[in-house]
């Protein structure tokens, strides 16, 4: 029995969810599991009973930024269940300011695609955005590694973090989309997390067993990257890593806690339908 948080799912507001979904999947030449609302994540989520969910948007223009952490904020006070991150574009002119309305709304941190914002993380003009992310104690979601593009790959995020030392960072895909043997050569750096969204459908499970054993149990978290796939089906493929019941519950709960600081729903565990 685990209690279950999806540590990456993306929503839109329900007129636009079935154009983005399709606009995630054209850059990605993936076919999308989901129309990306509101209501086809709960019902997805209903499947593996997850308790909690984190939910965020990337603002691909900085005129986005404002309206999208009020949408986010807005779903969040609808539904409890949801761990709120923010967007942010580096661009974004008075990024002070809409720093402190992320806090202000609640929301747990800040999501930042670089590949579709066209951005690279490392970056020197763009540390002070990170620099002030990192003051206001807030974690920082990137998408990493696209082997098409050098925006956000395994290096770029250590030269990051190497700049900003104080920032909390999660490392999506296992680190590096597509990108896995150059996350792993990467150096142990305990303010860096990593979530197993979009890897296990190719991601070798020796390298992923290894990526775990190297960087520590207590830094990863399950992740589906909804609406890409199925979250019954990711489920499974994590499970099929084959770790022990402790350790599961770690990457499935535990440390989504422990990183985002919430306190834990007075809710019962759940079964999950193929135990």
């Amino acid at each position: 029995m685990y209690r279950i948080i999806d540590a990456h799912t993306h929503i839109f507001p329900a007129p636009l969810a079935e154009k983005a979904s399709k606009s995630i999947g054209d850059f990605y030449d993936v076919a999308m599991s989901y129309p990306a609302s509101v209501e086809q994540l709960l019902a997805a989520e209903k499947e593996i009973n997850a308790e909690r969910m984190v939910v965020c948007s990337s603002a691909v223009t900085p005129k986005q930024v404002s309206s999208i952490n009020d949408f986010i904020s807005a779903e969040c006070q609808k539904h409890p269940e949801f761990i709120g991150l923010g967007a942010m574009h580096p661009d974004y002119a008075d990024y002070e300011a809409e720093l402190d309305r992320i806090v202000a709304l609640g929301l747990h941190g800040v999501k930042f695609h670089p590949d579709f914002q066209k951005f690279a993380i490392d970056d020197p003009k763009y540390f002070d955005v990170f620099r002030a992310i990192a003051k206001r104690g807030l974690p920082v979601l990137f998408h990493t590694g696209d082997k098409r593009y050098h925006y956000s790959s395994p290096d770029q995020l250590t030269t990051l973090m190497r700049a900003v030392p104080d920032m909390v960072a999660i490392g999506a895909h296992f680190g590096g989309y597509s990108e896995w043997e150059e996350a792993f050569r990467q150096p142990k750096n305990p303010q860096v997390f990593y979530d197993t969204s979009s890897a296990l459908f190719e991601l070798n499970r020796d390298l992923a067993l290894r990526m775990i054993e190297r960087f520590g149990i207590d830094q990863f978290m399950f992740g589906t990257d909804f609406p890409m796939w199925k979250p019954v089906e990711e489920i499974q493929r994590f499970l099929s890593l084959g770790l022990s019941e402790s350790e599961n519950q770690a990457l499935f709960y535990d440390n989504c806690c422990r990183l985002y600081n919430l306190k834990p729903r007075g809710v019962e565990p759940h079964k999950l339908k193929s135990e």
